[in-house]
Order: C-alpha cells, then structure tokens, then sequence
C-alpha cells in the first residue's frame, strides 16, 4: 500500500467542517450576547439638556432685559 499522504477529498472536508464549525460558534455567541444584554431603551434617550446647553442658555438668559 502507497501512503502519499492525506487525500485532498479528506483535507477539503476538514476545512470545510472547520469553517462551518467557525460560523456556527460566531452566531451562537451572537445569540448569547443579546441575551445576556436585552435591548434597554431608557439608556439610549435623552434625559434632558446637558451642560453645554445649559451653559449657552444661561448666557443668553442674563442677557437679555426682564
């Protein structure tokens, strides 16, 4: 019996398999990690006006006769 080596048949099912293997383990952490972080709206709304704004329109405020 020749022994030459692996078969390419053989060589390419093992990538294959690896690259399947990969992607599967891709969307199964991207399956946990929304479920390990729900989707919290709260934290993305504006609660109000910032420093900044506050700080613009305090100075027009003072300036302007009451």
């Amino acid at each position: 019996m020749d022994r030459r080596g692996p078969n390419v048949s053989t060589v390419v099912a093992s990538w294959t398999m690896a690259i399947w293997q990969g992607l599967a383990r891709t969307v199964r952490a991207a399956i946990l990690i929304e479920e390990v972080r729900p989707y919290r709206p709260e934290a993305y709304y504006m609660r109000g006006p910032g420093p900044k704004w506050r700080e613009k329109h305090a100075r027009a405020r003072g300036s302007s006769p009451r």
